[in-house]
């Protein structure tokens, strides 16, 4: 009995379905690339580990964030996109984390505090009024001690990590850095987000996996 996908008629249809199906899985991936590279373009991340996953640790470790914080959101007053954010903060990175290490020091703690400025791997995120990609950021990194604890991320550039606490919508915060594309991206307005994440976070995993 012949095989159902023996004729050439049948080949030629499933190559045609298999050329197809390629070419889509390649059109989404590299929209998914463009769409993480252009918003990772766009925002400063931020990333603060705990000496420890002891409850004092983690505890302190929000204090040190609110420290850093603040004397970053001052220095970022007037930066209009993250390469000027990052030119703002660069040449005070030894200021933040003095700032941090003074939040330590009122509880009695002298667990030493490192600032720096570096690109690294956050996965998919979700926050209070939006979310963000998988993906390669730029971001302020914040370690506190030996760095053995629980991490805290979020955005300092845009402000988004002070939107809430500010009573501050996202689109509010993200005005005049990110395209109503994006904050529509990451607040979920445009529908589908979590799929359109996950497909991000596929796509970069297989780079990555391939060597890419």
């Amino acid at each position: 009995m012949k095989s159902p996908f023996s004729s050439p008629s049948r080949l030629r249809l499933w190559e045609a379905a298999l050329f197809l199906a390629f070419g889509l899985t390649l059109t989404a991936g590299v929209w998914a690339s463009a769409s993480e590279a252009a918003l990772a373009g766009q925002v400063l991340r931020l990333h603060v580990i705990a000496n420890s996953d002891s409850e004092a640790d983690q505890a302190r470790k929000l204090l040190v964030r609110d420290a850093v914080l603040s004397r970053a959101s001052q220095l970022l007053d007037g930066a209009d996109d993250r390469q000027s954010a990052e030119a703002a903060l660069a040449p005070h990175l030894d200021e933040l984390a003095q700032a941090g290490a003074d939040a330590l020091a009122r509880t009695g703690n002298h667990d030493p505090v490192a600032v720096t400025l570096a690109d690294q791997w956050f996965p998919t995120k979700e926050y209070d009024g939006f979310s963000l990609p998988a993906g390669q950021y730029r971001a302020l990194r914040v370690t506190i001690g030996a760095g053995e604890g629980r991490n805290w991320w979020c955005v300092v550039f845009p402000p988004l990590c002070l939107a809430s606490v500010a009573e501050e919508s996202v689109e509010t915060a993200a005005e005049g850095v990110l395209s109503e594309n994006q904050v529509a991206l990451i607040t979920g307005r445009d529908g589908g987000y979590v799929l359109k994440f996950k497909l991000i976070e596929w796509w970069e995993e297989l780079v990555k996996g391939l060597g890419g």
